[in-house]
C-alpha cells in the first residue's frame, strides 16, 4: 500500500475522529494519535512526522502551549491547528507561532485532505502541473521563436522563457534541460534578428525599438515635464529574470509598470551606460566630448564621467533641471546616501548607480567559493534577492516608498552564462572582454561571430582606420589559442557580457510609484 506520509493527530476527543482517520488511511496516510499535549511532545521527541494536526482546546497543556513546544523540538514540521474557536486573538497567536494551516471544527475529510496536499505534497503537485504546462507550451514557444519578426515579438518570447525558467526552478522538475535547449534555439534566432536589423536601427533611430541613448528622452524628460521628481536607479549588469525575482520584494509597497528595452552593442558598461547618460551613441560621445570618452586601450577607468555626461544631455536639450549623481559600491556608501535622503528632495532628478550585481558577476569568475554559491541562474537570482533583502538598498526603497518620487529602475546591460569557446587571434592592444573584441588585426572565423568592419556605420568609435568589432552570440566566448585549455576551463560557465543574447540585450525598464501616493 502506498505511503503518502506519517501524521500525528493530537485531540482530547480522538475517539470521535475514527471515521476521519479511516478515510486518511484509505488515502495512503499512516496516522498516529494521542489525546493530550504532553504525549504529543513525547511522540515528537521520538519520531519525525510529515504533518501534525493539533487541537487547540485541550485540558492540561493547551494547543497553543503545545504548539510552541513542538516548534522547539521540530521547527520544520508543518502543524495544522484544529479548533472550535473562531476568536481572532487565538488565530493571531497561532499564525504568529507559524502554523501551516488553520481548520475550524467540525472539519470534513475533504478539508483535511486539501491541507495535507498543500503542506506535504505541494512541491510534487506543483512540479507535475508545471511540467505538464511547460510541455504543452513547448510547441507554442517553438512556433513563437520561428515567427518572431519584430522587437515586440522577441520581448514576448523572452518574457515567456523567463516565466517558465522561474516556474520550473521552484519545482523538482527535470525539464531544465529541455528549457535550456529552447533558450539556446531562441538565442540563435535572436542573434540572426539582431544581425539583420542592428545597422538600420542605428542609422534610422526613428524606426527602432527603445535603445540605450533614448532612455532620458523618452522616460525621464516627460516625467520632469509633468513636474514629477524623479529617481533613476541603474543596477549595473541586471537581467530581466533577476528583476522578476526582485519585483516580489517591491510589490507590496509600489505600483509597478514593467517594460523591456534594448541595449546597444557592445553590451558593456563603457558603451551602454555612457549612452544612457549622454543620450548619444559612443562614437558621438567621442567626437563631441573627447575629454569624457576613454578609449579601450587607455588605462583610465571607463565610467568615471557619468555625472558630466548627464549634464551634457541636459544642456543639449536646453533643460534647466537640477540633478544629483551617486555611485554605490558598498553598504557604507548606501547608508550615507540614506542619511542624506531629505537633502535629495531639492533636486528634480536623482541618479544612482548600484554596482553590486556586476561585482558579484566578477567575483564569481575569480572566486571558486562564489562560483559554488552562484552555481547556476537560479542560485545567481537567489544571491541577488538575498543581497537586496539584507542590504541598505532595501532601506533606500523603503524611503522611496514613503516619498512622492516617480522611480525608474533599469540597467545598462545583462549577462549570459558562457559555455562554448570560439578561437580569436589579436595583437597585444586587443581588449580583454570575452564577448566582444575590437582591433585592427583580428583573426577569426567569420561564421562564428557578428562582425562590424566599419564601426562608424553603427556609431562606434574606431581608434584606427582598420579597426573592426566582432561580437559573440549565444553562449559563445572568445578564447586565444595560446594557453587555450587553461583559459577555456577558467572562463567556461562564468557570467559574461558584451555580446548578443536575449539575456544581455533585452533588459528591464521599470517605473515604480509608491502605493501611498494614491
Amino acid at each position: 500500500m502506498m505511503n503518502n506520509g506519517l501524521l500525528l493527530w493530537v485531540d482530547d476527543e480522538i475517539e470521535l475522529l475514527k471515521a476521519h482517520i479511516l478515510f486518511l488511511e484509505k488515502k495512503g496516510y499512516e496516522v498516529e494519535t494521542v489525546s493530550n499535549g504532553q504525549d504529543a511532545l513525547d511522540k515528537c521527541s521520538e519520531t519525525t512526522y510529515d504533518l501534525i494536526l493539533l487541537d487547540e482546546n485541550m485540558p492540561g497543556l493547551s494547543g497553543l502551549e503545545t504548539l510552541s513546544r513542538i516548534k522547539e523540538i521540530t521547527p520544520v514540521t508543518p502543524v495544522v491547528m484544529v479548533t472550535k474557536s473562531e476568536e481572532e486573538n487565538i488565530m493571531d497567536q497561532a499564525i504568529g507561532s507559524k502554523i501551516a494551516d488553520y481548520l475550524i471544527k467540525p472539519v470534513n475529510p475533504t478539508q483535511i485532505l486539501l491541507t495535507l496536499k498543500k503542506n506535504i505534497h505541494k512541491k510534487e503537485i506543483v512540479t507535475e502541473v508545471a511540467q505538464n504546462a511547460y510541455q504543452q507550451n513547448f510547441g507554442k514557444i517553438g512556433m513563437q521563436i520561428n515567427d518572431s519578426l519584430t522587437f515586440e515579438d522577441w520581448k514576448e518570447v523572452y518574457k515567456r522563457l523567463v516565466y517558465w525558467e522561474l516556474e520550473l526552478s521552484e519545482t523538482d522538475s527535470n525539464m531544465d534541460e529541455m528549457l535550456g535547449m529552447q533558450k539556446t534555439e531562441a538565442n540563435l534566432a535572436f542573434a540572426k534578428f539582431i544581425r539583420k536589423h542592428y545597422e538600420e536601427w542605428i542609422t534610422h533611430p526613428e524606426d527602432r525599438p527603445l535603445m540605450s541613448p533614448d532612455i532620458f528622452k523618452t522616460k525621464i524628460f516627460p516625467l520632469l515635464n509633468q513636474g514629477e521628481k524623479v529617481f533613476l536607479i541603474v543596477l549595473d549588469n541586471f537581467r530581466y529574470d533577476q528583476w522578476r525575482t526582485l519585483s516580489t520584494e517591491l510589490a507590496d509597497a509600489f505600483l509597478i509598470d514593467e517594460d523591456i528595452y534594448c541595449s546597444i552593442l557592445p553590451t558593456a558598461t563603457q558603451y551602454a551606460r555612457n549612452a544612457i547618460f549622454s543620450g548619444l551613441m559612443p562614437d558621438k560621445i567621442a567626437q563631441m566630448y573627447p575629454d569624457l570618452w576613454v578609449d579601450e586601450d587607455e588605462e583610465e577607468g571607463k565610467n568615471l564621467n557619468e555625472g558630466p555626461l548627464i549634464q551634457t544631455q541636459l544642456d543639449r536639450y536646453r533643460r534647466k533641471n537640477t540633478f544629483s549623481y551617486h555611485k554605490i559600491n558598498d553598504s557604507t556608501t548606501a547608508d550615507k546616501l540614506i542619511g542624506q535622503f531629505k537633502q535629495l528632495e531639492k533636486y528634480d532628478l536623482n541618479v544612482i548607480v548600484l554596482n553590486f550585481i556586476d561585482m558579484l558577476s566578477h567575483a564569481r569568475t575569480e572566486s571558486k567559493m562564489v562560483r559554488e554559491l552562484a552555481s547556476n541562474e537560479a542560485a545567481y537570482r537567489s544571491i541577488t534577492q538575498s543581497w537586496f533583502r539584507h542590504s541598505a538598498v532595501k532601506d533606500l526603497f523603503k524611503a522611496l516608498a514613503a516619498s512622492d518620487y516617480k522611480i525608474i529602475v533599469t540597467t545598462d546591460h545583462g549577462s549570459i552564462r558562457v559555455k562554448s569557446p570560439v578561437k580569436v587571434i589579436g595583437d597585444k592592444n586587443t581588449n580583454t572582454n570575452l564577448r566582444y573584441k575590437l582591433g585592427k588585426n583580428l583573426k577569426y572565423n567569420p561564421k562564428e561571430v557578428f562582425e562590424i568592419k566599419d564601426p562608424r556605420k553603427v556609431l562606434l568609435p574606431a581608434p584606427n582606420l582598420s579597426t573592426a568589432y566582432i561580437f559573440a552570440s549565444g553562449d559563445n566566448f572568445f578564447a586565444y589559442p595560446n594557453n587555450y585549455n587553461y583559459y577555456v576551463s577558467y572562463y567556461r560557465d562564468t557570467f559574461q557580457h558584451g555580446g548578443i543574447s536575449m539575456e544581455e540585450m533585452l533588459i528591464p525598464l521599470i517605473t515604480l510609484q509608491s502605493k501611498k501616493r494614491n
